[in-house]
């Protein structure tokens, strides 16, 4: 779904730092037992399925995919705490992977323990976007008073033991051969593992809740944990902001074709997707303009109601998407009616909303692109 993003936790300490973020929260309970929460981001058109793993690369790797293959989200996220394997980062500060260590994988010979690792990297998208969020400002909803968290971007290590040394045999390992992680945790191998084999583009988010180095304890977890899930929650929210509000403008680009010319040079087929016509190998293609804005708003959301209608009759969407995307057009009716630019704005939303919904049927999304063009153009 282009206006969703799942965003898994192992902790429900972290869950709970992401749900406070969520808005109109429901249950979305999957037919094997999993229980996701569905709310709506408050700074985008678009909503998050939130889920709990539980601890460890494996389950959180299973539940990654079941909640791929249940959603098909724009991007799935892993948010929670880790340990700083070194000082350059701060407790507080949040780390997301630009590639995750599987440390684990290794060989045990007479000369001592060769590593093995596998790795995956972030996704060049998601990464950059992370990137310009960083540099741009994302912490206006800290606390103030409080230093203000740095983001980091680098390795982290994810294996399957609590990490809290420097001097153990383990530590010095992943220190040895893994020096320039940044951070250690226990899930994001198997999510990461999870997006490769579903192609589904993954961001691992973590705060820094302690230093991995001996000095963990309860008393600090108490007091640090809650800041760092905080943190990366934060992160991680504005981060599905600006992807579904990204993929909102570039949908609007796809929706709003211009005339093309087309010259097959060459014997074979072309392929249309527009009116056209078609005079020896030269094609002239020419679209109705979506730009211009619609005289009567209201007229053209009663057609895309009726075109919907038409879409569910013909079984091109199932009748759970149909009442939905009825519910949506309920919404966006009665903030047409308000005439104010707070009802603009909700209009807009309802119909973004819609429009993830019925994604793949692509003359609805045309006709609700050139309706959020509409009322666009009387702001």
């Amino acid at each position: 779904m282009r206006d969703l993003v799942v965003i898994l936790t192992a902790l429900n300490l972290e869950y709970d730092a992401v749900r406070r973020k969520l808005t109109n929260p429901r249950v979305h309970l999957h037919k094997r037992g999993t229980r996701f929460e569905i709310g709506d981001l408050p700074g985008a058109a678009g909503r998050v399925a939130l889920a709990l793993t539980g601890k460890g690369n494996q389950a959180a790797g299973v539940l990654a995919e079941r909640a791929v293959d249940e959603f098909s989200p724009a991007a799935v996220l892993f948010v929670g705490v880790a340990g700083a394997l070194w000082d350059t980062t701060q407790l507080g500060d949040v780390v997301m992977a630009t590639h995750v260590y599987a440390y684990h994988g290794g060989t045990s010979e007479d000369d001592g323990l060769k590593a093995r690792p596998r790795a995956w990297e972030a996704d060049h998208g998601l990464l950059q976007l992370a990137s310009y969020l960083g540099r741009s400002g994302w912490t206006g909803e800290i606390s103030p008073g409080v230093t203000t968290p740095k983001v980091h971007f680098g390795p982290i290590a994810a294996g399957e033991i609590v990490q809290n040394s420097r001097i153990s045999h383990e530590a010095v390992w992943i220190r040895n051969h893994y020096n320039d992680a940044l951070a250690i945790e226990m899930e994001g191998a198997g999510v990461a593992q999870a997006g490769h084999l579903s192609g589904s583009p993954v961001a691992i988010v973590r705060g820094i809740s302690d230093r991995a180095d001996g000095t963990k304890n309860t008393d600090d977890d108490g007091s640090w944990q809650p800041r760092a899930a905080a943190n990366a929650a934060t992160f991680a929210i504005r981060l599905a902001e600006e992807l579904l509000n990204q993929q909102g403008e570039i949908s609007m680009d796809e929706d709003n074709p211009r005339a093309n010319y087309v010259v097959n040079s060459s014997a074979g087929t072309t392929g249309i997707q527009a009116g056209g016509n078609v005079s020896g190998s030269n094609v002239w293609i020419t679209t109705r303009s979506h730009n211009s804005p619609s005289t009567d708003l209201a007229a053209e959301l009663s057609a895309l109601r009726d075109r919907l209608t038409r879409e569910r009759s013909t079984g091109t969407i199932d009748d759970a998407t149909y009442e939905a995307a009825r519910t949506e057009l309920d919404i966006a009716r009665k903030a047409l009616a308000e005439k104010t630019p707070e009802g603009n704005s909700t209009f807009v939303l309802a119909l973004k909303r819609l429009r993830g919904l019925v994604a793949d049927v692509a003359g609805v999304v045309a006709q609700i692109a050139a309706l959020i063009t509409a009322v666009k153009g009387l702001s």
